[in-house]
Parts: C-alpha cells; structure tokens; sequence
C-alpha cells in the first residue's frame, strides 16, 4: 500500500499528462488544416468571389472545428492580398478585402482591409518578417490567420494552462479574373 501510495501520483500524472499531450498536438493539427483549408478553398473560386462562397468556405472551417468548439473559442481573419497598382514610390501590395469567422475578438496581426491601397505600407507583403508572401500582378493572394484559445483538458498539471495557438496559410487564386468581391444576394458580410 505504500509503494502505491508513492508510485499512484506519478502514475496519474503521466497517464493525464500523455491524454493531454495528445489533445494538444490533435487541437494543433486541425488548426493547421483548417488554416490550408480555408486558404486553399478562398483561391479556387473561379471567375469571380462572391460573399456567399465566403459563406461556404467558412461553413466548411465550422465543420472541421465543430468536435473543439472553434466557431466560439476562435478566429480566422482571410485577407485577399493584391498588388495596389501604383507605381513609384507607392508601389506595394494591398489588402483588398477582408473576412472574419469566429467568436473570438482577436484583430488581424498585419493589417485590414484597405491597408495598403494608396502607398507603399504593405510593399513586402503579409506575414512576419522575414517570412512575407505577396501576390503577382493580375492575381491575389488568399492569406488566412487561424487564432484559437486553447484550453486543457486536465487542470492542475504544472506549466500546463489555457493558450492561445495561431497557425497562417496562404494560396495563390487560381483562374480567377476579377479580384473584387461582390454580393448579389445580400448577405451580411462578415466583416472583421
């Protein structure tokens, strides 16, 4: 009984302690892919964008975080990345529009819509530095930022807490012509 008593909480700790390693590399895992998957989806709407395709690439991100309740506990923030179109000095890359998913109040980390329209601001592009994208001419860029708050599933294992995880993806826009995006049936935008 007493080799127990000192052999039980070791034990627990390890069994509760592998359980939540494996939740949290799962919980990392679909934030990654919902983060290629909304990026990659936003880029093959062909000939032109429209809120409700909008609507169902994000209806898509629900269904994959739907088992971790991502839809209340996180964000995706998906910015259409174009060159502006000026030359000179003004010349650079610019946030066209964008479009956010998700309860939680996170603001987009390298810019909003209209960043970048009018001067060189975003001239190298989205993402962190040494790590930015930009789109070529005549073409856009689907830059997306997943942002969720991570909760444990055990409470009480030391260093372990609450945390706030991001992933970014980016997909070229294939055949698409017009980058604009447009809404014929009314829908309410979701705006960030």
């Amino acid at each position: 009984m007493v080799e127990m008593a000192f052999v039980m909480p070791i034990l627990l700790l390890m069994i509760f302690g592998g359980l939540e390693l494996t939740q949290m590399a799962m919980t990392h895992m679909r934030l990654n892919q919902i983060a290629i998957a909304v990026a990659d989806n936003a880029g093959r709407v062909r000939t032109g964008i429209d809120e409700s395709n909008i609507y169902e690439v994000f209806a898509g991100a629900d269904l994959m975080g739907n088992s971790f309740s991502f839809k209340e506990n996180g964000r995706i923030v998906l910015s259409s990345l174009e060159p502006n179109g000026k030359t000179g000095a003004d010349a650079g890359q610019m946030i066209n529009w964008q479009r956010c998913y998700g309860e939680l109040n996170v603001a987009p980390r390298y810019g909003v819509q209209g960043d970048g329209a009018d001067d060189a601001s975003l001239v190298d592009g989205l993402g962190a530095e040494g790590n930015k994208i930009q789109s070529a001419e005549n073409t856009a860029v689907m830059f997306v930022e997943v942002t969720y708050n991570y909760t444990p599933l055990v409470s009480g294992i030391p260093g372990w807490g609450p945390q706030q995880i991001r992933y970014e993806s980016a997909f070229n826009v294939r055949e698409r012509t017009n980058q604009d995006i447009t809404n014929v049936q009314g829908l309410a935008v979701n705006s960030c």
